[in-house]
């Protein structure tokens, strides 16, 4: 017997010879190991009241019955079913259901519960007895638990495909492990790439097996590599009858189709395949387009070595006919892009955290429900409770965040005061918790009052305790400058909220949510008030910020005593209030976070009330911040963003803005500002959905793929996407097929007019009025 510990890539659960095992890969210091278990039997739970019922609803199947000290939510006693196999197993669930026999924490996987009960979420260490394969050592007659280990080093593959507009492959890119060439079919021909030729498709994917399985990469990564090149690559392999033995010890890959909640997957065994674009959006990274382009531009100020998407195709195929090298240095730079992106956001550090914390896959998406679960549940057990069921009607919408009325204006001087973390500290201060408001409901003479009826226990929860644990992990990772696992833990926190407020989840219950938001609606609106006794006026509030106006007269060392004054009043304030009302210990903290010396918030449009969740502020270092303002949205010209930000730069510094209002219209009548009237929007439904109000992105697309058929090119924009376009005298066209002569007014009256009249009437100036005058130069 011998021990050892590692990270889990894979997790799966199946019957083998009609018994059920659990198979777990992992990646270790000493290379990958593979835990075979087959001491665990699926079960599920079900009333003990329901027990001859169900002995009579599964008579054909073998199982046995176990009576637990656990009980429901709703405290009816409880008794497991254990089953032989899976399969007795999903047939079990089923007879039940049929039967009108309500079960418990069916829908939880073998491995998922073998998994969470040993806490065991990425790091475990194990003990077993090992065989030693080819490749990987097996363990048999294991024993795991979860460890909070350091993450040994993971070996990374990137790869890419490009292929034919048909999809048949020309040629592989592999880029890590110590490798950085391209498999080429083709004849040898000199390259400053390393080129390994080979005859034909058959052999190029026969060649990516053999140096997958050489170079024994960890995480395979690319740029929508799941969607598309691991999808084509499975077509192409059963085209050319080749099995793909991807996995370690030469197992089977296999392309999963997705549904239509959840995208398809590619599963090798032993190993784990991560799409660039996928996990920047779980770190919450945001790009107007997440096209590799344009995002290796945004991060590493280099891009693709062919960048026109519209004739990226046939520079391909025309490439691989005429010039493979060429297309070599292509495909190998694709690669490398992915690689330094992954290294500059620390993509696969932050991932491995996060599986550290919440026990979600490297691979997984989202998540947030299954997180929540894998943390919650087995402390549920312990508290001898099981998990309710999903709720019948799909949850009931809780209130949202707190939003005040604007005041609409030019302002000086004004500070912004954030919550820290404003729900999760709720949550904390408050023992917000799904059984601690069985217990309190059940207890109430000393619960905790919440909203909608809700009561709390004072003593028996997880939730707070949960939340205090990553809480204090941020706050050491914030002190050691840890930005992948801050960024994580911070994801995790602020997901609580909307897991308790969400349908798809279990633990869901509007008692829970709304106790949560509506005791947030109270908070800031009684900072508010504490603010307006001392004097100042609050100008908006919004979830967890509140906007306070300070005024002329204020220098910035001023506003930053002011600033910090309030934060330490306030806070002073709710721990005194939070003792006295509840007899808890006060978590919630408010920060002074900013000061804005010239401030903006505007009205609605064509409307005299304020608008929410928009403005402008200039610091004292000179920054400008725009929040939901034409600047920071990717569906406005960069003539109106370019634009905006030289109106507020001169406003906020008292400057008159009229003569560079003259000379940008000017400049954008005589054509001097083409390249930024280009319009970027996303065709959000297929293009035959569209029948009324036809936006101009859809004419515009319908008129292209007109144009893309008559000239027998393969259409572009039929089944959604994006489109750049340009407003011309003869209307929309897409920018492939510009022709006619732009319509100039257009974008004077609608992109550069509405940022103008939301700010100029505040300052005594008019738009029209300006450029009238610009007029009658003439």
């Amino acid at each position: 017997m011998q021990a050892g510990q590692g990270i889990l890539l894979n997790r799966a659960s199946y019957d083998s010879r009609k018994h059920p095992v659990i198979d777990l890969w992992l990646a270790t210091a000493t290379g990958p190991v593979r835990l075979w278990i087959d001491d665990q039997q699926p079960l599920l739970f079900i009333a003990s009241a329901q027990l001859e019922a169900a002995q009579n609803a599964l008579h054909s199947l073998v199982w046995h019955a176990q009576s637990l000290q656990h009980q429901t939510f709703d405290h009816q006693s409880v008794t497991g079913l254990y089953f032989s196999s899976l399969e007795h197993f999903y047939r079990a669930r089923d007879q039940l259901e049929h039967a009108g026999i309500i079960h418990f924490e069916a829908d939880v996987r073998l491995h998922e519960r073998y998994l969470m009960e040993r806490f065991a979420y990425a790091m475990v260490e194990f003990y077993g007895s090992p065989s030693y394969k080819d490749g990987y050592t097996q363990y048999h007659q294991v024993k795991l638990r979860g460890i909070d280990a350091p993450i040994p080093d993971l070996k990374v593959l990137s790869f890419d495909l490009e292929c034919s507009r048909h999809g048949e492959l020309y040629s592989i890119g592999l880029s890590g492990c110590g490798c950085a060439k391209v498999l080429m079919i083709g004849s040898p021909t000199p390259a400053a790439t390393e080129i390994e030729w080979v005859s034909d498709e058959k052999m190029l994917i026969s060649r990516l097996i053999d140096c997958v399985q050489q170079l024994d990469p960890d995480l395979l990564i690319g740029w929508n590599v799941v969607q598309f090149d691991c999808q084509l690559l499975a077509k192409r392999a059963q085209i050319n009858r080749l099995e793909l033995r991807l996995g370690r010890g030469k197992t089977l890959a296999r392309f999963k189709e997705g549904t239509q909640s959840r995208q398809g997957s590619f599963i090798i065994p032993g190993r784990v395949v991560i799409d660039g674009i996928d996990a920047l959006k779980t770190a919450t990274y945001s790009f107007d387009s997440f096209s590799l382009e344009s995002v290796s531009q945004a991060l590493l100020g280099r891009g693709k070595l062919t960048e026109d998407p519209d004739h990226r195709m046939a520079e391909i195929e025309h490439n691989f006919h005429y010039d493979k090298p060429t297309l070599a240095a292509y495909n190998l730079e694709d690669c490398q892009l992915v690689e330094a992106i992954f290294s500059h956001t620390h993509l696969i550090e932050f991932l491995a955290l996060r599986s550290q914390l919440t026990g979600l896959e490297l691979d997984r998406q989202g998540g947030s429900v299954a997180a929540f679960s894998n943390l919650y549940m087995p402390k549920l057990h312990r508290a001898n409770y099981i998990a309710p069921n999903l709720p019948a009607d799909g949850g009931l919408a809780s209130p949202g965040g707190y939003v005040m009325d604007s005041k609409p204006g030019l302002y000086q001087n004004v500070l912004v005061l954030d919550f820290k973390s404003l729900y999760p500290s709720i949550i904390r201060t408050f023992k917000i918790d799904p059984m601690g408001l069985i217990e309190g409901l059940a207890k109430p003479d000393n619960a905790i009052d919440g909203f909608l009826g809700a009561k709390f226990s004072r003593t028996q929860h997880f939730l707070p305790a949960i939340i205090g644990d990553l809480w204090h992990q941020r706050d050491i990772a914030k002190q050691h400058q840890d930005k992948p696992r801050s960024q994580a833990i911070k994801i995790i926190m602020n997901s609580f909220y909307g897991v308790l407020g969400s349908g798809g989840c279990r633990f869901y219950d509007q008692r829970l949510a709304s106790s949560i938001t509506m005791r947030g609606h109270q908070i800031m609106q009684q900072t508010a008030q504490w603010i307006r006794d001392a004097g100042f006026d609050v100008i908006y509030g919004d979830t967890d910020s509140t906007f306070v106006l300070l005024g002329e007269g204020f220098t910035p060392s001023q506003a930053q005593a002011t600033g910090q004054q309030l934060q330490d009043e306030i806070n002073a304030k709710w721990q005194a209030q939070i003792q006295q009302q509840f007899t808890l210990e006060c978590t919630l903290e408010i920060e002074f976070e900013t000061h804005y010396q010239r401030f903006h918030m505007p009205t609605i449009r064509g409307s005299q009330a304020g608008s929410k969740k928009r403005y402008a502020g200039i610091t004292p270092q000179g920054q400008i911040v725009f929040k939901g303002l034409e600047n920071v949205r990717s569906d406005w010209t960069e003539l109106a963003k370019h634009f905006q930000s030289q109106l507020y730069q001169l406003v906020f510094a008292e400057q008159n803005p009229s003569e560079m209002i003259r000379t940008l219209v000017e400049e954008t009548r005589h054509g001097i500002r083409d390249n930024q009237l280009i319009y970027r929007k996303r065709l959000r439904r297929d293009l035959d959905e569209y029948s009324k109000n036809i936006p101009p992105q859809v004419r515009a697309a319908r008129d292209a793929d007109a144009r893309n058929q008559a000239l027998g090119k393969s259409l572009r924009y039929q089944n959604r996407g994006w489109i750049q376009y340009v407003i011309t005298v003869n209307g929309p066209q897409a920018l492939e097929y510009h022709e006619a002569p732009i319509d100039y007014q257009h974008y004077i009256d609608k992109q550069l007019k509405p940022v103008a009249d939301a700010l100029l009437p505040l300052v005594g100036l008019d738009f029209d009025a300006i450029i009238s005058a610009q007029l009658g130069l003439f």
